[in-house]
């Protein structure tokens, strides 16, 4: 089937009001960025509907597989086109339905006439594109309410369009119109799921992790890189800050508390990241922490990690069951990545007994014997940056 273009609806976007053209624009500018490297795409935007076309059909073909990744879509459908005639529409009409699965099925045609001068009015288009289409593909029957094959015809003056498949969307808003923050990525299971959630409502994302050689593998490494690369495909660049992180860390082991020094981690990585953040403007922090799933992780202890900076911390995963966030991980395509048995610096320092109520004024008193600061500030300086994908030009890296 030869597709004139695909029409995309918005969604969430139709309702911002007098500030829909700013959604409506970086939406745009994100389907350029994503689709770079495919040089026929044209993009008509209207008020309500976008249109994306291409003369070339296997370019056609590609737009649509990776349209579903792009957040600020709720759903398109490809369209085709053919003369505003009816023996044309009749023919097109045939075309489209049996390509599908339609034996059994249920059928309707819902006409709309843009054009009001057309010959037959909605009521006659319905039924005579309706009747060819039964008569010449026989095993369907006619349903009103809720069909199973429902196609939809536009007459206008100069062209009839017709299509048959609504494809949902990622939903949400178009990654950029909600700002940026920066990402503590662990190389786990979570860290990945709250990205693509801020991601969803907006937010552009850069990444931060934290590595401790000899202690952590170039392959977990590795499996970092490879979850940035994973969640850049829902339409933003993503960069990775690597931090050097094994003279922090080999310190905390010996200035405070066994049962305290994954707390005392966590702040320094907050601290750290904060410094990061400042440099690349992001205005929050984002952890993929889930309340009560770990020591680290209880109302305390995220009381203690969060002291250490007045900076917005964002938790989108915070109320989630394991088991909800494994869903969502699989769906995404980051799952097989994360569960690689290679550890992250969190993991290969755990304490045996962790303290799940650690008090601050603790924790001020066990840090404040030792000169944390240098290390923090030398840390950022010599990290290294990646941006990803790999593959793309970044010539609308900075619209993002």
């Amino acid at each position: 089937m030869k597709w004139h273009e695909i029409l995309i609806r918005y969604g969430e976007i139709t309702t911002k009001g007098k500030n829909r053209k700013l959604f409506i624009n970086r939406l745009k500018e994100n389907l350029r960025y994503t689709f770079a490297d495919i040089p026929n795409m044209r993009i008509r935007s209207e008020r309500d509907r976008m249109y994306l076309s291409s003369e070339v059909d296997t370019e056609m073909e590609e737009i649509l597989n990776r349209l579903p990744h792009i957040f600020g879509i709720h759903s398109f459908s490809p369209v085709a086109e053919c003369e505003p005639t009816v023996e044309a529409m009749k023919e097109l009409a045939v075309e489209i339905v049996q390509g599908l699965d339609y034996e059994g099925k249920t059928f309707k045609v819902n006409a709309k006439r843009s054009f009001k001068n057309f010959p037959l009015d909605t009521y006659e288009l319905q039924q005579t594109i309706g009747s060819h289409v039964l008569g010449t593909l026989p095993g369907m029957t006619v349903q009103m309410k809720k069909p199973d094959i429902e196609l939809r015809v536009e007459v206008r003056e100069k062209a009839v369009y017709m299509m048959v498949d609504v494809i949902s969307g990622a939903g949400g808003l178009p990654i950029g119109s909600n700002g940026k923050a920066l990402l503590l990525l662990s190389g786990g299971i979570d860290s990945p799921v709250a990205a693509y959630y801020m991601m969803k409502r907006g937010v552009r994302i850069e990444a931060i992790h934290f590595f401790s050689p000899p202690f952590t593998s170039d392959q977990s490494l590795t499996k970092v890189k490879e979850l940035c690369d994973k969640i850049s495909r829902f339409g933003g660049n993503i960069r990775l800050h690597i931090i050097p992180f094994t003279e922090t860390q080999q310190t905390i082991q010996n200035s405070v508390p066994e049962n305290v020094t994954m707390t005392s981690t966590r702040r320094m990585m907050m601290k750290i990241a904060d410094e990061v953040r400042k440099e690349i403007d992001a205005k929050a922090l984002v952890t993929g922490e889930n309340l009560g799933q770990v020591a680290s992780q209880t109302l305390e202890s995220l009381a203690a990690i969060n002291d250490v900076t007045t900076t917005p911390i964002l938790r989108p995963l915070i109320t989630f069951d394991k088991l909800e966030i494994i869903d969502v991980a699989q769906k995404i395509g980051t799952y097989d990545i994360s569960i690689r048995p290679y550890e992250d610096c969190c993991t290969v320092f755990t304490p045996a007994n962790p303290k799940t109520k650690p008090r601050v004024e603790k924790m001020n008193y066990y840090e404040s014997f030792t000169d944390f600061e240098e290390m923090i500030q030398r840390a950022v300086k010599n990290r290294e940056i990646h941006s990803f994908p790999k593959t793309k030009s970044d010539d609308f890296s900075d619209l993002l």
